[in-house]
């Protein structure tokens, strides 16, 4: 079974600040306002979104831990929403024609409004996975959101320095040449 360390251990020594990062961001002390649950659905839902497949199946099996069957699958419903929603909605905040903001979508986003867990968890899922897509307009949307539902600015911060952090550790493993994909130095 993978355990932390071990995904540390992967990373080559440029990836020095990773290393410690990582430690720190999916702890309750380095991820202030944050619930042990929340740390790791936003660790799972953004490792997924970073589409490094071992590294998540790596982080999945230390977030089953903390996470029940519906919080696990949560984190990748918020992976596979937003990945078509920030696409879309990056498209119609950057297109410089407000008329296409006015169109209807005609996308199905059911799962938003019916997540399986609590709204402010799926927010800050949604908020953490299109901080990693890129998409401005649903990062502001899923922030006000988050903050409406009563989580707090340091809360938003953790979650995007989990985003910032698990992204960069995929990335950094796919494109490590002694482990392609991570997947040799994940392997349980």
């Amino acid at each position: 079974m993978n355990t932390l360390d071990s995904i540390r251990d992967a990373l080559p020594d440029y990836a020095r600040d990773l290393k410690l990062n990582l430690a720190s961001v999916l702890s309750v002390p380095g991820a202030p306002d944050l619930t042990e649950r929340q740390i790791w659905s936003v660790a799972l839902a953004t490792a997924a979104a970073s589409r490094n497949p071992a590294f998540t199946a790596a982080l999945e099996s230390l977030a089953a831990a903390y996470l029940d069957r519906a919080h696990r699958d949560a984190a990748h419903a918020a992976a596979a929403i937003m990945g078509m929603n920030n696409v879309y909605y990056r498209f119609t905040h950057l297109v410089e024609d407000p008329e296409y903001a006015t169109l209807p979508a005609r996308l199905r986003m059911n799962v938003i409004g019916n997540p399986g867990i609590a709204k402010a968890d799926f927010e800050l899922l949604s908020l953490a996975v299109s901080a990693i897509n890129g998409c401005g307009a649903c990062v502001a949307a899923h922030e006000r959101q988050v903050r409406q539902q009563g989580l707090g600015r340091e809360a938003v911060q953790s979650a995007v320095r989990i985003a910032a952090t698990v992204h960069a550790v995929a990335r950094v493993l796919e494109n490590t040449p002694s482990a392609p994909n991570g997947s040799e130095a994940l392997a349980a």
